[in-house]
């Protein structure tokens, strides 16, 4: 067992003592570096919930116990430790069971929560559009319709605090039934935000505007991308800029920006919520109506925290997202943030598909536009166009969405060079008289 303490925590925020199981079945030593990473990553997400954590213990057995996750000799050792140090919440490193819910609860005395419970009220916490909220709602009735059991004291508490947000507010009279009926009105209501979005999305396409999605692990840096993306539009200001701060799960809604290419044409950028390790399966799921953006997005970009040790696991945590999306064949750059950081400088190769910047200090960020142009017209087509002056209405609707390259009249009418994608390159076919390779 490995304990951590804190010599100075503020009475006015809840005292947190944090319980991770390191599971040696698979190996002699365990997994020593990925219990440490998830315990450190568990505490940010105690203090981002508004939690001061002033212990971290880490059990080392073989697998965890069916009744107590840690072993009843342990949670009773825990408990000196919560008496000692005056803690007010447990909070646990893996989902825990109804079962286990209730009975930890029962011996040590205090209000316990698993990683997908304090996931879930930070979300609950940082929803902010009538969406955001309903889908958080979603997942955690999802999460406690099997818990209903073990999370009886929980539910029937008004104190307010950690793990308290939401439905758990209502009281403990709060029933399967009464969890179904509101699941299926969400669901409902859900479905109506989603026709919104698919009327949105229709609207973008006539207008043949591409989308860049923004994803990643929580605070890799993508609202500050975002940020620095949408200066480029003629139309920025800065109360157009979202939320940056150093803090997991900082944004939660979805933010759809405009920006503009190197070569002048619009596009979107839509911030995405972050990810982490061990997300909540209730969370995606209740999240997908979001997520469909990625979906439909043109172009991804995965933004990667550099600076981070543990850069790879983030990464890879975000893969198996959106494979679970069904997006991971989509055309994507791959964005390593936060290169400002390091000591020394780093010969980086960057390249069309892999990419070294910092949003922060707008390193290399010339080369992202320039990146994400490339791949936004790979399927476009180089063309002069001969116009009859009587159809001026064309080049003033195409001088609105591209860079003409070059813009001549003729007696005969308006001839310009210009990139046209697909849907435009079919439309105005009879006006092109030559396709440039």
């Amino acid at each position: 067992m490995e304990i951590q303490k804190e010599a100075k925590v503020d009475e006015k925020r809840e005292r947190a003592v944090i319980v991770g199981l390191n599971a040696t079945s698979n190996s002699a030593r365990g997994n020593e570096n990925d219990i440490d990473e998830s315990m450190a990553e568990l505490a940010k997400l105690a203090e981002a919930a508004g939690a001061e954590v002033v212990a971290s213990i880490i059990q080392n057995r073989a697998s965890r116990d069916v009744g107590y996750y840690v072993g009843k000799g342990k949670i009773e050792e825990i408990k000196e430790q919560v008496l000692l140090l005056e803690a007010t919440i447990v909070i646990f490193n893996d989902e825990l069971s109804g079962t286990q819910i209730k009975n930890i609860e029962e011996l040590l005395g205090t209000k316990i929560l698993d990683r997908a419970a304090l996931i879930l009220d930070i979300f609950a916490q940082r929803a902010l559009s009538k969406e955001g909220k309903l889908q958080v709602e979603l997942a955690q009735l999802r999460y406690r319709l099997p818990r209903l059991q073990g999370l009886g004291k929980q539910m029937s508490r008004t104190g307010g605090g950690i793990g308290t947000r939401g439905p758990g507010e209502q009281k403990l009279e709060i029933d399967r039934r009464y969890i179904l009926n509101r699941v299926t009105n969400i669901k409902r209501e859900l479905e109506e935000v989603k026709k919104y979005r698919s009327v949105q999305r229709a609207q973008r396409s006539k207008a043949s505007i591409p989308l860049v999605a923004l994803v990643g692990y929580t605070n890799a840096g993508k609202s500050t991308l975002l940020n620095e993306l949408i200066k480029t539009h003629q139309d920025y200001s800065e109360d157009k800029e979202v939320l940056v701060k150093d803090m997991l799960f900082a944004s939660l809604d979805v933010t759809l920006r405009k920006a503009v290419l190197p070569s002048k044409k619009e596009f979107l950028v839509v911030d995405t919520v972050g990810f982490v390790s061990k997300l909540p399966h209730d969370l995606v799921e209740a999240f997908k109506a979001t997520l469909e953006e990625v979906k439909f997005a043109d172009l991804i970009i995965h933004v990667i925290d550099a600076s981070n040790d543990n850069h790879e696991i983030q990464m890879n945590t975000t893969l198996e997202v959106l494979k679970a999306l069904e997006v991971q064949n989509k055309s994507m750059i791959t964005v390593y943030n936060k290169i400002d950081l390091f000591d020394t400088e780093i010969n980086y190769k960057n390249s069309e598909d892999v990419l070294y910047i910092s949003a922060r200090n707008n390193l290399n960020m010339d080369k992202l536009l320039q990146a994400i142009e490339q791949k936004l017209t790979k399927n476009t087509y180089a063309v002069t166009m001969a116009i009859p002056f009587e159809r001026g209405d064309i080049p003033n609707t195409l001088k609105n969405k591209y860079y003409i390259e070059k813009f001549e009249y003729r007696e005969e009418g308006i001839k310009l060079d210009i990139n046209l994608d697909e849907q435009d390159y079919n439309r105005y076919k009879d006006f092109i008289i030559y396709c440039h390779p």
